[in-house]
This record gives structure tokens, C-alpha cells and sequence, in this order.
């Protein structure tokens, strides 16, 4: 059958959205959603604890960069939303891992320009570039540096009373439903993961970006100072008065992240 008027031949546009499957190091399937914008570039997303590919902030951050021709990878980490494996309290340099599977899928067929976290998705990035340095350019969203701070607020007072006698603690919601289950093991991971050591690492040729809200009640903007002081090639933005999520500055969220990426171009 012949091609209508104006179709190439044999040239099929690839569709705006596509499901994409990658198999992490451990055999797990990590679903994720390519948003295709006409460009081999390809910015990575990284969400936060207990999140997904789908949060909200994401699908803001997609429209920005492709609106400036910029392609987009959401996915989810093992262990949470469509994703394989088990949710795990801390799996931080796991998620790192996962991410580098990630990336060298991707470019076999594309150009990973950066890559970008959000809350704890900062801190994987910040282990990533630390670990495997082959993006040029990180972006770290309200990132907590202090990773020993922030445990009390979810797991209580006394955790470590309770965790040594019973191993586990299990979160729950105001109506008794359990959220997760932190293991001793996921716990001490956390509290033994040191933002210090990665920051000092990361290779200078690897241009950096730090945005945290100077309202954030979850982490605070200091932690995002440490990374400053730290990380060889870096500039810091703080949005004002933007909490850990953005919820009224993701306009002014969106625009930094595309202006961090597009700053050098040309």
C-alpha cells in the first residue's frame, strides 16, 4: 500500500510517551516512561522515599523540559511503584546502582545529559556521580546531606531502643495501617551512609546544580549548604519561601531545573 502524501516511507515517529523495561543488577524489571520531545538528549528523573515515577512534581518537571525540546526519563526505583523488588527503608547505594543500570540502557540509544533527584532521589544522584561520574551534568532537589537526621520524625523516639529489641519498626498512617517496614539493616544503612565522603569525590568535570526551598520543614536548607561547600563544580539555588515539595514555587522549581541544564549550551 503506498504511503499517503507528505509520510516518509519506512519512518515511524516514535510516540510521544513509552513504557520502558530495564533490568537492574539484581535481575529486577524497573518500569519507566521515556517522553519522547524530538531530541536524542535525555534528562533522567530520580523521585524521592516512599514516591514514585508518577509524583506530581515530575510530570511538571517533564512538561518544562520538553517544552525546550528536552526528552525525559521518570522511572521507578526497585521496590516501589510498577517497579520489582522489595521497598526498603534506606537502599540508598542500591538505588544508585539502579539508576547506573538506568543510564546504560538508555545510552545505547540516546545522549544522558543529566540527571535529577528529588528529596532522597538527591542523595542517589549524589552517590552516582560520586560512584560512576558518566553524566555530565547533576541536579540535587532538596537532597538531605544529614542523613542521620529526619529518623525520629518517621520512626519515633527511643527507635533504637525499639528496632534492637524487636529488628523492625512498623510505620503506620493515623488510621493503623502499616506503610512500610523499616528492618534494622535498612536503618543502619541509612545511619552509616555519609554524604561527606561522595561530595569530596565527585570528579570537577562534573557540573553540579543544588535547589532547596529556604521554607522546607522536612529538610532543612542548610543540608543543601553542605553540599555547596563540597562538591568541586557546583552553584546552589534557593528558592524562597519553596517547601520540600513546591507545592506554590513549581514554576520557579521547573524554571531552575531547565536553566541548570540549559545554562551552557552553545
Amino acid at each position: 500500500m503506498a504511503s499517503q502524501a507528505g509520510e516518509p516511507q519506512g519512518v515511524v515517529a516514535p510516540p510521544e510517551e513509552e513504557r520502558l523495561v530495564v533490568t537492574n543488577k539484581h535481575g529486577e524489571s524497573l518500569v519507566g516512561v521515556m517522553h519522547h520531545a524530538g531530541s536524542n538528549r535525555v534528562v533522567v528523573l530520580c523521585h524521592g522515599f516512599a514516591a514514585c515515577k508518577d509524583d506530581s512534581i515530575f510530570h511538571d518537571l517533564v512538561a518544562a523540559l520538553t517544552k525546550h525540546g528536552i526528552s525525559a526519563f521518570r522511572f521507578d526505583f526497585s521496590g516501589n511503584g510498577q517497579s520489582e523488588g522489595e521497598f526498603q527503608y534506606g537502599n540508598y547505594r542500591k538505588e544508585a546502582d539502579d539508576l547506573h543500570s538506568v543510564v546504560s540502557y538508555l545510552q545505547e540509544k540516546y545522549d544522558v545529559t543529566a540527571i535529577v533527584g528529588h528529596s532522597k532521589g538527591g542523595n542517589v544522584v549524589v552517590l552516582y556521580a560520586s560512584i560512576y561520574g558518566e553524566v555530565p551534568l547533576v541536579v540535587n532537589i532538596s537532597g538531605r546531606f544529614y542523613l542521620e537526621k529526619g529518623v525520629e520524625e518517621r520512626l519515633g523516639k527511643e527507635f533504637m531502643d525499639r528496632i534492637n529489641k524487636e529488628g523492625y519498626i512498623d510505620v503506620r498512617n493515623k488510621s493503623g495501617k502499616v506503610l512500610y517496614r523499616v528492618t534494622k539493616e535498612s536503618l543502619m544503612e541509612r545511619l552509616n551512609t555519609d554524604m561527606r565522603a561522595p561530595s569530596l569525590s565527585i570528579s570537577k568535570e562534573c557540573r553540579f546544580f543544588t535547589i532547596h526551598g529556604s521554607a522546607d520543614k522536612i529538610v532543612p536548607v542548610g543540608d543543601a549548604h553542605e553540599f555547596a561547600k563540597l562538591i568541586p563544580n557546583h552553584k546552589l539555588r534557593i528558592i524562597k519561601k519553596a517547601n520540600h515539595g513546591y507545592t506554590s514555587h513549581r514554576k520557579e522549581l521547573c524554571e531552575a531545573v531547565v536553566d541548570s541544564i540549559t545554562s551552557n549550551e552553545g
